[in-house]
Formats: C-alpha cells, sequence, structure tokens
C-alpha cells in the first residue's frame, strides 16, 4: 500500500437528503438542518447533497415548507461546499415524464437557487430519459453527473457497464455515479464493476449505495481499491440499515492509506455530536424505527430495495394479506423479468412491486393490471434492457401499439398552461414548478402559506394599533 500513488477518496455528504430520506421518510425539517451548516462547510467534502429525491414533495405534503425557500437557506449557508441535488431525469422529481420545457425550466431555476450537481438517473437506465436534463444542466453552468441504477440480471453484463459509461462520457456529462439504490453490490462485484466502468469512460466515478444488506463498507472498501474516486456517506447518527456507510467510520477507515480523505476527525465529532440528540428524538416518537436498522438479507435474496419492501408490507397490511409476504417475493423477480428487467428503483420498483401483489392476491397472474404497469407496457416510461414477454404485453395493453421513441417526444410543450393554472397563487417563478410536479399537494401548500402570510399581518397590525405592549 506505501508504495502505492495517493489518491485521497472524495466523500458525498448524504446526511441532508438521503440519510433521512432512507430512515425518517424525509421528515427532517429545516430548522434542524440550518445551526449545523457552518461546520459541515468546514470538513472538506466533495459535495452536499441536500436537495432532490422525495425532499420537494415531503416538503410541500408534510412539512408545510417552500423547498425553494429551503434550497436558498443552505446555499446561504453553504460558502465553500458544493451542493447537490438527485433529479430524476424526464421524470424531475415526480413520477411522470414532464415535457421538455418544464425539464429545461427546473434544471435552470434548479441551479441559480444554489444547485452546484445535479445527479440525473432514470428508472430504466434509457439514456434518451437523461439528454434534455443534461443539456439544460451543461447550459446552466452545471455539474451533470449521470447516475446507472445498478441491478442485476442477464442484460447487465460487464460489457453492458463499459458500453454504457462510454456513452455517458459521450453524451457530455461530468461525471458517472453507480446508485446500488437497493445495496445489491457486493464487494467483489463491486470491483468488476468499477473496473468495467473506468475502462469505458475516464470520468470520476461516484459509489452511492445503502447499508441494507450489510455489505456497504466493504462494497466501498473494493471500489476505492478499483479505482472510484468518490463515495456516498452519511454522518453515524443517520447512517448505517437503509442509510448509507458512515462517513466517519469510512474516514477512519482510510486514514493513513494512500485513499486518506484529510477530514478531521475532531469535527466530524461535532457534526456527529448535534445530530445525536435528533436520532434519539426520531427513535422515541417513533420516526426512526429500528426496523430499518438492522441488516435485510431479504435484499440479497429476493433483490428488493428496502423501500419497495416496505410498500409491500404496507399493502398487504392493508388487504389483511401479511401472510402472503413470501409469496409476493418469490412473485417480483417473475414480474420483472415478464417487464423486461427493469432495474428496481422510482418509479418501476413501485410498478414491480404492486404488480407483484396484485397477481398474488387475486390468485390470476395481470388478471388486472396497474395504469403504472400498462404504461411501462406501452413504452411510456422508455425502453427496457430485454424484451417483454409477448404474452404479458398482450394480457396487458391488447392491442395497443407500443411507443418506441423517446416518450417526451409525445408531450407537447407544458409550461405556458401550467403558469395560466398557477396564477391565482404564484408569488415567484418557482411556484409554477412546484404545481408541475404535485399539482394538488402544491395548491394545499399555497393555500397554507398565504394563510401564514395573513397571520403574520394581522400580528403586525395588532402590534402598529398597541394591541402588544413592548
Amino acid at each position: 500500500m506505501s508504495e502505492q500513488v495517493k489518491k485521497p477518496v472524495k466523500i458525498t455528504e448524504t446526511i441532508l437528503r438521503d440519510a433521512h430520506q432512507s430512515l425518517i421518510a424525509t421528515r427532517m425539517p429545516t430548522e434542524i438542518m440550518l445551526p449545523i451548516v457552518d461546520k459541515m462547510d468546514q470538513v472538506g467534502y466533495h459535495s452536499v447533497e441536500c436537495w432532490g429525491g422525495a425532499t420537494f414533495d415531503a416538503c410541500l405534503r408534510f412539512l408545510k415548507e417552500d423547498p425553494w425557500v429551503r434550497l436558498r437557506k443552505l446555499r446561504e449557508g453553504f460558502k465553500n461546499t458544493k451542493l447537490q441535488m438527485l433529479l430524476r431525469g424526464q421524470n424531475i422529481l415526480g413520477y411522470n415524464h414532464y415535457a421538455d420545457d418544464v425539464v429545461e425550466y427546473f434544471v435552470q431555476k434548479s441551479i441559480a437557487n444554489g444547485i452546484d450537481i445535479i445527479r440525473i438517473f432514470d428508472c430504466l437506465n434509457d439514456l434518451r430519459n437523461l439528454e434534455t436534463s443534461v443539456r439544460a444542466t451543461k447550459k446552466e453552468g452545471g455539474h451533470a453527473q449521470i447516475a446507472l441504477a445498478y441491478t442485476i440480471g442477464d442484460a447487465y453484463t460487464e460489457e453492458y457497464w463499459t458500453g454504457i459509461a462510454r456513452r455517458i462520457e459521450e453524451m457530455g456529462a461530468d461525471s458517472i455515479c453507480i446508485k446500488d439504490m437497493a445495496g445489491l453490490l457486493v464487494p467483489y462485484e463491486a470491483e468488476k464493476l468499477v473496473k468495467a466502468i473506468k475502462s469505458g469512460s475516464d470520468l470520476p466515478l461516484d459509489i452511492h449505495t445503502h447499508y441494507t444488506s450489510g455489505c456497504a463498507s466493504m462494497t466501498y472498501l473494493k471500489c476505492i481499491e478499483a479505482g472510484a474516486d468518490i463515495i456516498d456517506c452519511a454522518m453515524s447518527p443517520l447512517a448505517m440499515g437503509t442509510s448509507q456507510p458512515a462517513t466517519e467510520v469510512m474516514v477512519g477507515a482510510l486514514q493513513g492509506t494512500p485513499y486518506d480523505t484529510g477530514y478531521d476527525q475532531a469535527l466530524l465529532k461535532e457534526i456527529t455530536d448535534y445530530f445525536a440528540p435528533y436520532r434519539e428524538e426520531c427513535l422515541e416518537n417513533g420516526l426512526l424505527s429500528t426496523k430499518v436498522l438492522g441488516v435485510n438479507i431479504r435484499t440479497l435474496l429476493y433483490q428488493v430495495p428496502g423501500g419497495m419492501l416496505s410498500n409491500m408490507v404496507s399493502q398487504l397490511a392493508e388487504q389483511g394479506a401479511s401472510d402472503k409476504l413470501t409469496e409476493v417475493l418469490e412473485e417480483v423477480p417473475r414480474v420483472r423479468k415478464d417487464l423486461g428487467e427493469p432495474p428496481l428503483v422510482t418509479p418501476s420498483s413501485q410498478i414491480v412491486g404492486t404488480q407483484a401483489v396484485m397477481n398474488v392476491l387475486l390468485g390470476e397472474r395481470y388478471k388486472i393490471s396497474t395504469a403504472q404497469t400498462k404504461d411501462l407496457v406501452a413504452g411510456r416510461y422508455g425502453q427496457t434492457m430485454r424484451p417483454m414477454d409477448p404474452e404479458v404485453v398482450r394480457k396487458v395493453i391488447g392491442d395497443e401499439e407500443r411507443i418506441t421513441c423517446r416518450p417526451a417526444d409525445l408531450i407537447e410543450p407544458q409550461l405556458e398552461k401550467l403558469e395560466q393554472e398557477v396564477a391565482p397563487w404564484k408569488q415567484q417563478d418557482e411556484d409554477v414548478l412546484s404545481y408541475a410536479l404535485f399539482p394538488q399537494v402544491a395548491v394545499e401548500f399555497f393555500k397554507y402559506r398565504l394563510a401564514q402570510q395573513e397571520k403574520v399581518d394581522l400580528t403586525k397590525a395588532d402590534t402598529v394599533n398597541g394591541a402588544y405592549p413592548a
């Protein structure tokens, strides 16, 4: 090791986004984040992931916060550190494809409000669905990182990963990420994967995984030794389980090696000490469940991400059919194969999982198909790596003609119409984007925001009139 060339590993810190999305359903409010920003800004992180993914929806729906205001406050606090977000390609942060004009405007506003790095992925790894986002990010001067959803299957050979890495570099991306959303990536397979991608591209490579299967720290070590440049970690109070490996642990493991991050453990301890009481609070109020903190070996057995598993457990419980879980888990790989072996990540994981539940509960496969299954089969999400089972296709969509072009090519521009619809509620340019992604949720938030503003105005008026003595 001592003879190796020094190659410090960079870390993307996830505690302000994916860590709390994975462990406490994205419920960390901005007020918890802001007091520690100054300390986090001193660490020297490659980036802090703090926005995108489910944070946008959760801010509006559950926390009654404006996600754009959160981003602006974080940008104001992080003076030395790049801010990063997760974008679902043509789906933006929603679950449907949007027109190019909406995608372009969202990227423009994200960067204008403070984002430096946009991690862009597609649930099918269909690069056509990433073209607009990458182009828009580059136009606005941002860093475009394409994330490949890691999955297992006959189609996903080393040649596949080498080839797609080459295509990503040709698209003009600035870096590549392996997005192992389910914690499926085991150490020695990870080593092969990194070498395959590095043989296809010279772009920096970031590895993102979850601790769900218990392999993540070992996987990171093999990835680093194979040439990975960046790893995603979370400060220990919200690490492990369905979250990422702990930042301090990886920093300690690499100390004194050619990969030494150079981060100050005393500074990291201060950040840990800040978040530790919040973790205890989340455990006490039930927001953080011990169920998501351990190792779940079902991840490797059934290749099911933690979020997908919890969705299926919930669906079965609602139907009084919790005893059918094993049957459903065995049905998942069959449905996935029928539907062209898509990676299991939002929204394809929900589509496959829900269809597997329905197949088992109804006692007949594809007797009823969800609207999302029909859209996937019809090609409205893009192209799968493997052909779908022709018999399943016929059963799900009948004689309907399937889409073979980039799905967004069939969507007319939407921005002008959305601007008209949101006009009664609009207080900032970004409101149209909140409305575009989550119309009903956004309007409810706009009503709440207005009510709060009226309360403030009333308080000010009462103070001026002497209702509140100095």
